[in-house]
């Protein structure tokens, strides 16, 4: 199997075409296998009884970062289909809708990197020593974010910006209705351009495939929530963090 595609240029030089979507298939199984191995293991296991979710309310996400956080899924969601569809054979007017969806997550990316260096700490989602022990360590309780969370973050962040970065070039070398294309990039560099947007698109396919499933766990479902509402309960707060670590606010 290959990972890239070549071609050759006016000039007979082999150049690079992009990446090999027969990868696709390969992250599908891959990100499935995943899920059900993650689910067998999660079977055996005995099922913790849930934290109540009565009591006092205690705030996790601010409004404008639900906004953010939703705004980027969907728009995040509709790249990936917009993309994906037309290389499994589904034909469809897709090309503006595509990008129009990269504007969008571009926009809000760029607001939660304002927003977050300057309203929020930054250092509250790097990985410090401290969250290494977490996994060998039930005892051991993460602050606002867990290990598994902040990886996950760290994963989507350089993905995110990787899909960004490529696809604003290719977004300049098509026509808009702000601008017409240009043809400042070579075949050679464009090849290149195309299989980073490639890798990292099958890279998000896995990365949100994984972040819906855990998304949707029983015992993951009151953070689902407290993306869409905001709140945690008290009770939530003490089985899965550490108050020394991360206190919120109260909700009145």
């Amino acid at each position: 199997m290959e990972i890239v595609q070549h071609k050759n240029d006016i000039w007979g030089q082999e150049v690079l075409l992009g990446v090999s979507w027969d990868l696709l298939w390969l992250v599908v199984v891959a990100s499935f296998a995943v899920i059900i191995v993650h689910l067998l293991v999660m079977a055996l296991r005995k099922r913790a009884e849930q934290p109540a979710t009565e009591g006092t309310r205690l705030n996790r996400h601010a409004k404008s970062d639900r906004i953010f956080h939703w705004v980027m899924a969907i728009s995040t969601l509709v790249l990936l289909f917009t993309g994906i569809l037309p290389i499994i054979g589904v034909k469809f007017g897709w090309l503006t809708i595509h990008w129009i969806s990269g504007i969008v997550l571009t926009a809000s990316v760029l607001f939660h990197i304002v927003r977050a260096l300057f309203w929020q700490d930054p250092l509250s989602m790097w990985v410090a020593p401290k969250d290494l022990r977490e996994p060998f360590d039930s005892s051991q309780k993460p602050g606002k974010y867990s290990l598994a969370q902040k990886g996950m973050h760290l994963a989507m962040t350089l993905v995110v910006l990787v899909v960004i970065g490529s696809g604003l070039v290719m977004l300049s070398l098509i026509d808009t209705p702000f601008w017409t294309r240009g043809a400042w990039l070579g075949e050679g560099a464009l090849g290149w351009v195309f299989v980073l947007h490639g890798l990292s698109t099958l890279a998000l396919i896995a990365l949100s495939a994984l972040h819906i499933y855990f998304g949707v766990r029983p015992e993951k479902l009151f953070y689902t929530r407290s993306m869409i509402k905001g709140w945690i309960s008290e009770p939530e707060l003490e089985a899965h963090h550490d108050p020394a670590r991360w206190m919120p606010d109260k909700i009145v």
